[in-house]
């Protein structure tokens, strides 16, 4: 190895030396929860961010500083790596960055478009913008009642804010907040807590996913855990290794931070989400206590769900190996036939040297075309002087045909 190192490379180690442990950097305990570092990363992405800190290296460094502690730690995976082994484990090459869409550029922002339409998973997240309006309780807030359905269109990168009052019997019977979109516009569902100088703090965000011809989105405060289902996270994992596909299906089934509301005033947001044009969706809220039946089948199914997938680890580690046999197995079968084969042809040479007649001379392909042709030339021209005793009769007919005259009848 050379002891001469580009500056590239000293910059590299060095920026590796100084960086900071993420939970530091996101001022989170290791035991914290998903929704601790999902809140810090929030505050902290927009105190720092660079649409409020034009020309603020600084800020833009440690911008980027707590962008990269949160991909680590929002990821089950790289968390455990980096619990496990430190910044070594994590893959720094494949660390997927959420994207603020207002922040780009028009030609950024059709690339983007571009690789989301080929089917790259691209995260998003919500304009700076929008949480500083709602930090600062400068949004529009309309109130939204239960059992209504409500039908608009959302500007990209833009939101529309709900209330929602419930009463201590709905909070207890359970409250389902749905938003879906007939014509498959992406949108994000937000849940909001409400600051004590009356500001709204983003609490909890899920994403649009496509289910049958409709895009859709929904909260499900229910008295017991329901999981959500990152479609991101399963891209992702498919497009490393598509192989293991299968067995990274369920890792994004991960358990949403809030399992009940308390009585009183909620507030929600559908945020436009689409790289160009506004999004249009249906949004409603719905008490649980019509739908008890529905209730408990959900809570089956969730359970069935978690018993699969860890049932799905146990398999993976047989499959790998099953897969390790058969590689081997397969390869086993080619090298054999391949002996085999050498082995029957000499067998057949030693056979075919067992004879005292010399060799056969194997004539030239010129020599085999040039030796029958003469012989077909002459019979193709004895064929053609010998009359065939079809022509005859017909010959013979066409010059021997009767013909009655009546001399005494005038011409």
């Amino acid at each position: 190895m050379s002891a001469h190192r580009s500056k590239s490379e000293r910059s590299s180690d060095a920026a590796k030396q100084q960086r900071r442990d993420p939970y530091e950097v996101l001022g989170v305990s290791r035991n914290c929860t998903d929704q601790e570092i999902k809140s810090a990363y929030r505050k902290m992405a927009l105190k720092y961010h660079p649409d409020k800190n034009a020309n603020d290296p600084v800020a833009a460094d440690m911008f980027k500083e707590v962008t990269f502690s949160y991909n680590i730690l929002s990821d089950p995976d790289k968390r455990r790596q980096f619990d496990s082994a430190g910044f070594e484990a994590v893959e720094s090459e494949s660390k997927e960055l959420e994207l603020d869409l207002s922040s780009l550029s028009a030609v950024n922002t059709m690339f983007a478009a571009l690789f989301s339409k080929l089917g790259v998973p691209i995260k998003t997240t919500v304009s700076a913008t929008v949480l500083e309006e709602a930090l600062n309780g400068v949004v529009t807030v309309r109130p939204l009642l239960l059992d209504q359905a409500i039908t608009r269109k959302v500007d990209k990168q833009r939101a529309h804010f709900y209330s929602i009052m419930l009463t201590e019997e709905e909070a207890q019977a359970g409250f389902v907040c749905r938003v879906q979109s007939s014509g498959k516009s992406k949108f994000k569902l937000l849940y909001f807590d409400r600051e004590g100088s009356g500001g709204l703090s983003l609490a909890l965000q899920e994403d649009s996913a496509k289910t049958g011809k409709v895009t859709s989105a929904g909260m499900y405060f229910l008295g017991f855990p329901v999981y959500r289902l990152d479609q991101t996270l399963n891209s992702m994992a498919a497009a490393k290794d598509p192989d293991a596909a299968l067995f990274k299906k369920l890792d994004g089934f991960q358990p949403c931070e809030l399992s009940e509301l308390k009585a009183g005033t909620h507030v929600f947001a559908v945020y436009g989400d689409n790289f160009f044009k506004s999004a249009s969706y249906t949004i409603e809220a719905l008490c649980a206590a019509p739908f008890t039946e529905e209730k408990e089948i959900l809570r089956d199914v969730e359970a069935q769900i978690l018993t699969k997938r860890a049932e799905l680890s146990k398999f993976e580690n047989e499959y790998r190996e099953v897969l390790a046999q058969f590689t081997e197995m397969t390869s086993r079968y080619a090298q054999e036939m391949q002996a085999i084969d050498e082995l029957l042809k000499q067998r057949n040479d030693i056979h075919a040297s067992y004879t005292t007649a010399p060799p056969m001379k194997r004539s030239s392909s010129k020599s085999r075309n040039r030796g029958p042709s003469r012989e077909v030339k002459d019979d193709a021209q004895v064929r053609e002087k010998k009359p065939t005793t079809r022509d005859g009769p017909k010959r013979k007919k066409l010059f021997n045909i009767p013909l009655k005259v009546n001399k005494r009848k005038p011409c």
